[in-house]
């Protein structure tokens, strides 16, 4: 068992935390069952007790003997979700969920009913570091990565407490999936593969601020899920102002690591743009955004910058997007103008955070 989900890249050693259960593979189960005295085979039980049958506690499993539970709870965590708020959109039946992990840290995950099927965006991370400067999920900066496990829960809770099946999977949560990226692609194989909830690789969006190592790990993985660069800029100057990742990856190196990624029988590039007001949604910046993406077979998902108090940022009137959107579609790009759902509860884009309010409420 290689992953921790412990800190890495900033906040709580991971060598102070148990490794996590759910985050353990088949095989590693197996070598994990042996070293606490049992047949392989237990293994299965266990795999399947945990990803297909979604049990929160180690009592749900009547067919695991009681020595081997107890060997368990001694030498890995199994700490199920506590929802600490659930808020129900008014006006789209979204859902926002406040979790409490098992250190007493929070993250946020949204459950997106649609007609085509039901999405839920999922944090990767306790926080995030990138400081995007229209997003309020870094303004506390990171303080630690999640396990594959914790990602998956946050799914599983989800199924349990709606009733519904989930079919779409967005890392589009807290956090920056690529900068816990051992932790997201395990993340992406069991919740795909058939022994978990088997969800298609092509129903899985992984969205990333640009950060180019992790993108040319990616294509390496012979994933097919969809990659999307949160872009909000359509030059190096103006995206500098706005995401300090920028400082350190150019607009050229991240369009040669994504056009490396998509050849690999994969399909167009996704790019997020936050129309801001007065910043990055006029005339001239929609035309650098159609130079950039002149010849790339792209679809650009423009998003009115949701509101966010600190930040004082304001999205553009319905006729500015429009009017961007159309400049796009007259040089031939393919555009949509999202329809934020849960923006009347702080779940829309950009507006996840790692707080918590009232009272807990243990599923």
């Amino acid at each position: 068992m290689t992953e921790t989900g412990g800190a890495g890249s900033g906040g709580e050693a991971a060598k102070d935390r148990l490794p996590d259960l759910r985050s353990f593979t088949k095989p590693e189960l197996e070598d994990l069952v042996r070293e606490l005295g049992e047949p392989a085979y237990r293994a299965g039980q266990l795999y399947e007790w945990i990803h297909r049958k979604r049990a929160y506690t180690y009592d749900e499993m009547t067919n695991v003997p009681r020595r081997l539970k107890e060997r368990l709870a001694a030498a890995v965590s199994f700490d199920p979700p506590v929802i600490r708020e659930r808020q129900v959109s008014a006006a789209d039946g979204t859902r926002k969920y406040l979790f409490r992990l098992g250190d007493g840290n929070y993250v946020e995950s949204v459950f997106m009913p649609y007609h085509h099927g039901n999405s839920v965006c999922v944090s990767t991370q306790v926080g995030c570091r990138m400081g995007c400067s229209f997003c309020a999920s870094t303004l506390l900066g990171l303080t630690r990565n999640l396990t594959a496990g914790e990602m998956l829960l946050q799914v599983y809770a989800i199924e349990r407490d709606t009733g519904s099946r989930v079919s779409n999977i967005v890392m589009m949560g807290t956090g920056e999936p690529l900068d816990n990226y051992d932790s997201s692609v395990r993340f992406i194989r069991m919740i795909s593969g058939p022994d978990g909830l088997n969800i298609s690789e092509r129903n899985i969006t992984l969205s990333t601020c640009g950060l180019v190592p992790g993108i040319r790990r990616l294509k390496d993985e012979h994933l097919m899920i969809n990659l999307a660069l949160s872009l909000h800029a359509p030059t190096d100057s103006l995206r500098r102002t706005l995401m300090p990742v920028a400082r350190k990856y150019a607009l050229a190196e991240i369009m040669d690591a994504l056009r490396d990624y998509y050849s690999a029988g994969r399909r167009r590039l996704t790019f997020e743009y936050s129309l801001i007001r007065g910043v990055n949604d006029g005339a001239e910046e929609a035309e650098e955004l159609a130079s950039l993406l002149r010849g790339y077979n792209a679809l650009v998902n423009l998003i009115p910058v949701n509101p966010v108090t600190e930040t004082g940022f304001r999205e553009p009137t319905s006729a500015g997007a429009s009017a961007f959107k159309k400049k796009l579609e007259n040089h031939g790009i393919h555009v949509t103008i999202r329809r934020e759902m849960g923006r009347d509860i702080d779940g829309a884009c950009g507006q996840l955070r790692k707080r918590c309010t009232e009272m807990d409420s243990r599923l």
